[in-house]
């Protein structure tokens, strides 16, 4: 890769990502880390508002936008096929909002680009059976009280219970398993750790107010709980 390949790649990389270290970069690149402090250095020479923060890595100044990207077929190719993955998830927020943002990423596509897209759209056929009748249209919502650490509140019902139970929780991680989506997080009912899947989330509230991040370790966790993973209990 030459170097200006390179500064383009990092540049795209800064974009995408808030922070970056040098050992990331060097990683990343297969050079030196003192290779990464020249192409910071040329980046800022080049009037590229590259920020260090002590002790963390590299970010650019808020507000800072550049040309838009072009995107190689293959690349667009890769797109189209998530969005025919995500169509298939349970979970309407998330299709909606990823259908959004294509269609924004699409408008910079260029036109050759975008009429071969077009052209593998119909050419890919996603099939699945699912063994449950599960849907939600809480992920949206839940990624973002993760995100911004605010407390939730939700009406939850477990498997073969018809009664429903009222939680506050604090939103840590989600993961994705069985065509499910479940919320880890720290109950207060429980004073604990706890799995909801969403899809069985029947009513929820995103509060204003914030919690204090606990540091959740899912490798932690899991470590300790290879078995148990406590649903909604």
């Amino acid at each position: 890769m030459t170097q200006l390949s390179r500064l383009i790649s990092i540049l795209t990389l800064l974009k995408s990502k808030r922070v970056l270290t040098a050992t990331e970069l060097s990683d990343k690149f297969a050079v030196s880390i003192r290779t990464v402090y020249r192409d910071i250095q040329k980046l800022i020479e080049a009037g590229v508002p590259v920020v260090t923060l002590e002790g963390r890595g590299y970010t650019l100044m808020d507000g800072y936008t550049v040309a838009p990207v072009q995107f190689t077929e293959k690349e667009a190719n890769a797109l189209i096929t998530a969005q025919h993955l995500v169509s298939k998830s349970n979970d309407s927020s998330f299709v909606i909002d990823f259908e959004e943002a294509l269609t924004k990423i699409k408008s910079v596509f260029r036109s050759s680009v975008l009429e071969k897209s077009e052209m593998l759209n119909k050419k890919i056929y996603v099939f699945g059976q699912q063994k449950e009748n599960i849907s939600s249209n809480a992920l949206s919502e839940i990624q973002l009280a993760a995100t911004n650490f605010n407390y939730i509140e939700i009406n939850y019902r477990k498997a073969d219970d018809p009664n429903i139970s009222f939680r506050k929780v604090e939103p840590y991680m989600l993961l994705y398993s069985d065509n499910k989506w479940i919320l880890m997080a720290w109950c207060h009912l429980r004073k604990d750790y706890r799995a909801f899947r969403i899809d069985r989330i029947q009513h929820f509230k995103v509060l204003p107010e914030k919690f204090q991040d606990r540091k959740f370790d899912p490798k932690a966790y899991y470590r300790a709980n290879p078995y148990d993973h406590k649903q909604g209990s």
